[in-house]
């Protein structure tokens, strides 16, 4: 008699799981959407809380040269710059990679690297480095060909940080008046699958960044901030709104957005 096989986790493709939530989301965004946000951009702090845990949560121990994955402004590459040899700094915007540079300079980071690529190019040469990180920069259309091209280039270890919850900004404004809320983009829990499928064991650990959800005492406090953010609603809308704010407003905050970092021995 055979015994009948009952399904296991096994049997998910958690890397196709993933690039059909990437494609029903459609986040992808070009290069000129980052290239427009670099003039508003401020200059990196070591002192920042996210940047501080960041870099507090990585082994350096052995290490001379960093390679950062979507570096933007070179937040955690420059703050880790002190401890190495040699940093890299790739991203696929022009205008972030020429603020990384710049930024490297006014921190007196001697060699400081920049690299124009996108995650679906070709990184022949791409140098590896002891560590490989990718901060706040893992939305991906393909989370399996990203991990690989991360742990390929990586000599020791990869650390990493995706959103917890898949949502960059509290959407109960949103539901409040009754607008659609767009959809959330694949939770890090992914990405600790995937790899689990690989054979590789990751560490996972949490960040909270942000302001937690704003209290509001006053309705008008609360419609002014949701025009800021949605133009003008309608009456119903404000009506729908009013009904939330009686029944929410002492409520306490919601807790800050939060970043799971993931990080693992190649």
């Amino acid at each position: 008699m055979t015994t009948p096989r009952h399904p296991s986790i096994q049997d998910i493709d958690f890397g196709q799981l993933y690039r059909e939530h990437m494609a029903a989301v459609g986040r992808a965004k070009p290069p000129s959407v980052w290239d427009a946000r670099a003039d508003g951009i401020k200059p990196p702090s070591a002192n920042d809380p996210y940047t501080q845990a960041f870099v507090q949560r990585m082994d350096l121990s052995g290490c001379e040269a960093l390679l950062d994955v979507g570096c933007g402004a070179g937040n955690i590459a420059l703050a880790a710059a002190p401890l190495l040899r040699t940093v890299v700094g790739l991203d696929y915007s022009p205008r972030m990679l020429a603020l990384f540079q710049q930024n490297a300079q006014a921190q007196g980071v001697p060699d400081a690297r920049a690299i124009l690529r996108s995650w679906t190019d070709d990184w022949a040469d791409v140098p590896e480095c002891d560590v490989v990180v990718a901060s706040r920069s893992t939305a991906v259309m393909d989370m399996e060909q990203a991990l690989g091209k991360l742990h390929d280039k990586a000599r020791k270890r990869v650390y990493l940080s995706s959103l917890v919850g898949g949502r960059f900004s509290d959407v109960t404004l949103q539901a409040a008046v009754g607008r659609p809320v767009p959809p959330a983009l694949p939770d890090y829990i992914y990405i600790v699958n995937i790899l689990h499928a690989q054979g590789i064991q990751a560490r996972v650990d949490f960040i909270a960044a942000g302001a937690p959800r704003a209290v509001y005492r006053r309705f008008e406090d609360l419609l002014a901030q949701v025009q800021a953010r949605e133009g003008e609603i309608t009456e119903a809308e404000q009506a729908r709104l009013r009904d939330w704010f009686s029944a929410q407003a002492l409520a306490k905050p919601a807790p800050p957005a939060s970043w799971a970092m993931v990080s693992w021995e190649t």
